[in-house]
């Protein structure tokens, strides 16, 4: 599997397209279920896009989606919820024709 390889340009590339952008796989599955919480987010990244983040980091992302008007966040139950905002929508879909212009062009 190209993923799995260990030519250093497919490390580097695969380290830039998954922590470095895990904002986007976030937003992903949070469109994909509705609403998430946080807790469980590392693992379902693991099970969608093959790598595990850092339990922090998906927080540290989650904070800052908030804080851009990306998601919003409700309290139920003692867990925290999360759901897309239009705003996030927006990016999301910004983000994934971007993406596809890119690889149109390799």
């Amino acid at each position: 599997m190209v993923l799995r390889r260990a030519f250093s340009p497919i490390k580097r590339l695969r380290n830039l397209l998954t922590s470095g952008n895990l904002w986007l796989y976030i937003l992903s599955l949070i469109r994909k279920e509705g609403e998430l919480y946080a807790y469980s987010l590392d693992k379902r990244i693991d099970e969608e896009f093959l790598f595990r983040p850092n339990k922090i980091m998906v927080y540290v992302v989650l904070y800052k989606l908030e804080a851009e008007g990306l998601i919003s966040s409700e309290f139920r139950a003692r867990r925290k919820y999360y759901r897309l905002t239009k705003n996030g929508e927006r990016a999301l879909d910004s983000a994934r024709e971007y993406f596809g212009i890119l690889a149109g062009k390799l």
